[in-house]
């Protein structure tokens, strides 16, 4: 009888971890966006030069979240608010020329950015089928996204900011839904601010692609 009543404690143990993981990763979210808001106010009239320094050095930071996280919770958590405040400096230049040429881009790209991660982070955090194979597949076509935006750079392609744009939305619908799965699975409070770094990067690039979008919708 007393071994019958045990699984059920445990059970609810389990699921009052994962609520408190839940809490905890969702207020480092929030702390990182602050942050990066904060950061992109104050790099507001920063040079693109410097923008890529900060982001070399936000990605910096977030290789060394990677072993900061094995040793101290808060010194994993004052990193991951350093990578905040750097991409925030990072991607300033980028933010202050969509708001010199269509600030009402940047409040529907916000708007459709919030509405985009609750419904695919809803169905990842509900779903019981693993998503795994998803974000493998995601993540090798994240990096082809990346070397044909390079190819966009040097090679006129007609629509190519578009295709761009929407595929870049397919790829990051399927590592939102794996990214709050895994947030549903784990019960380790410890990587919470990793899995804050995740969420946090599926919600900026979400935003970008976003801003490209409506930005042409706006000049068209």
């Amino acid at each position: 009888m007393d071994e019958s009543m045990a699984y059920p404690r445990s059970g609810v143990s389990d699921r009052d971890q994962e609520h408190t993981l839940f809490a905890q990763t969702m207020q480092y979210v929030a702390m990182t966006t602050g942050l990066f808001a904060l950061g992109a106010y104050l790099g507001r009239d920063l040079h693109g030069g410097i923008g890529i320094i900060a982001f070399i050095a936000a990605f910096g930071v977030l290789i060394g979240m990677q072993f900061a996280v094995r040793k101290s919770t808060g010194r994993a958590v004052g990193l991951l608010a350093a990578f905040g405040l750097l991409m925030g400096l990072a991607t300033a230049p980028t933010l202050a020329y969509y708001a010199s040429i269509d600030p009402s881009a940047l409040w529907q790209a916000g708007g459709a950015t919030a509405l985009f991660i609750v419904g695919f982070g809803a169905a990842g955090y509900a779903t019981r089928r693993d998503l795994s194979g998803i974000a493998r597949v995601g993540s090798w076509a994240l990096i082809g996204l990346i070397l044909f935006g390079i190819v966009l750079i040097f090679v006129q392609i007609p629509g190519g900011a578009l295709i761009y744009s929407i595929v870049g939305l397919v790829i990051f619908a399927g590592l939102t839904a794996f990214d709050f799965q895994r947030l549903r699975r784990s019960t380790d409070l410890a990587s919470a601010p990793l899995l804050a770094a995740s969420i946090f990067l599926d919600i900026l690039n979400v935003f970008l692609f976003f801003l490209q979008l409506f930005s042409r919708n706006d000049q068209s």
